[in-house]
């Protein structure tokens, strides 16, 4: 084999190397891989404020994926963001008075919904409204907060 040839056939074998590494890493980061199909119900949750959250954000129980969210939009009556989600079936004994709240993964990674169950015997069917909800914790407004609350306990002369 023609050296020049070996060289075309190794820069060609590289750069494939390089698309199949951009295609996994695509798939890692935009949750694509761990979409799950197969029965599922919807929920809606309400929140003043949704931060960053966006669809197919996770949706999160005890730290396991249950589920995605499914759309976002503002409710013109309650001026609130409704979150709809999608459930796998498999998690079907979530008690209806659960807690949702928006969280965060890390420092400044993406948002997801987590679920803190509750204690009741209902559980969430399908069209069901968690109302227990905690909206998004805004970086922006713990700053501002911590700034003006160390500002006005200076004494003055």
């Amino acid at each position: 084999m023609n050296p020049r040839r070996s060289y075309v056939a190794g820069t060609g074998l590289f750069i494939l190397l390089g698309f199949v590494a951009l295609a996994y890493l695509a798939t890692q980061t935009t949750s694509l891989v761990n979409y799950q199909g197969g029965p599922n119900y919807q929920v809606t949750a309400e929140f003043l404020n949704v931060g960053g959250l966006k669809d197919r954000a996770p949706v999160k129980l005890a730290g396991v994926r249950v589920g995605t969210v499914s759309s976002i939009v503002l409710d013109q009556r309650s001026m609130e963001a409704k979150v709809s989600m999608t459930i796998s079936k498999r998690y079907n004994e979530i008690p209806e008075d659960s807690f949702a709240k928006i969280m965060t993964s890390g420092l400044l990674g993406d948002q997801f919904v987590s679920i803190s169950p509750g204690g009741s015997r209902e559980v969430l069917k399908n069209n069901s409204q968690i109302i227990n909800t905690q909206s998004a914790l805004q970086l922006e407004d713990l700053i501002g907060k911590f700034l003006t609350s160390s500002g006005s306990s200076k004494s003055g002369g």
